[in-house]
């Protein structure tokens, strides 16, 4: 079978879609470094997309100090690292069950699983706070974490669900003739081939909790207890803001995001491809 080509002004015209598209997203990049590298001074006489006059680097380790930012990213990485492991581990159960261990109503309560998704988060909070208090978990990892779990779950059923159905049911069978329980082909077979997907719904529930804010403002009142997106108000006055050490701290705080992203980026394409063609 010939072939197909592409005409040379399909590859020009996509390579130059695709850099347009990056100068897009580096553009709040660019603006924030330049603003975190500027002094006060530089700020009130420049624009703040404007280059800086002199690069002040010290406004990093004085965001880290003045910010207590260390705090804050323990706070925030505690509940990232037990949260997103325990709440993927959760939905990929529920999704074995629902896609290998066919039962009557499956599909009902996959549908009570997606209503989880349409439930406004602002319709929750007066009784979650209610609940919260009732349990003493306000200002606690606990409380914080079954809060984020109880909004991630549906959205990570639906992911892994999608990916567990693209997986061959003969696989299934082959595992039960050789004498594997259902628990051994999830943890020996399903789980091992879905680890793009995965990978995939690891970078996005870590990045959805490392980012959250509202719930986080809601539920943590303890300055010891916030977590990295509510500690950088401290850099908000109540007459001013210091947007120099703000940008600084808000660079300091996406370097874990980034690190996670390269470190499973790989996976990210096969494992989001697969979920959405389940």
């Amino acid at each position: 079978m010939e072939e197909l080509r592409v005409h040379p002004f399909v590859h020009t015209f996509r390579y130059a879609f695709l850099g347009l598209l990056a100068v897009v997203f580096l553009i709040p990049i660019v603006f924030i470094a330049f603003t975190a590298l500027k002094s006060n001074a530089d700020l009130l006489s420049n624009p703040f997309y404007a280059w800086p006059e002199k690069f002040v680097w010290s406004n990093f380790p004085d965001a880290w100090k003045e910010g207590r930012l260390g705090m804050y990213l323990k706070n925030t990485a505690v509940i990232a690292f037990v949260k997103v492991p325990l709440g993927i581990l959760i939905e990929a159960l529920a999704a074995y069950a629902l896609t290998r261990m066919l039962f009557k109503g499956s599909n009902l309560m996959f549908g009570i699983f997606l209503v989880g998704m349409m439930i406004p988060m602002q319709v929750t909070l007066v009784p979650l706070n209610i609940f919260l208090n009732k349990l003493n978990l306000v200002n606690t990892y606990p409380g914080i974490m079954l809060v984020y779990l109880g909004f991630g779950i549906p959205f990570g059923i639906l992911i892994l669900r999608g990916f567990f159905r693209s997986i061959p049911k003969e696989i299934d069978e082959a595992a039960l003739i050789d004498g594997c329980s259902d628990m051994g082909k999830f943890v020996r077979i399903i789980l091992p081939l879905s680890m793009p997907a995965v990978a995939t719904l690891f970078i996005f529930d870590f990045m959805a909790t490392w980012n959250e804010f509202l719930l986080a403002q809601i539920f943590i009142t303890k300055d010891s207890m916030k977590t990295i997106t509510t500690g950088l108000l401290a850099f908000r006055g109540e007459f001013s803001t210091n947007y120099a050490l703000l940008n600084a701290g808000v660079l300091i705080s996406v370097l874990p995001i980034l690190a996670v992203y390269l470190s499973f980026q790989k996976y990210f394409v096969s494992g989001l491809a697969g979920s959405v063609k389940g």
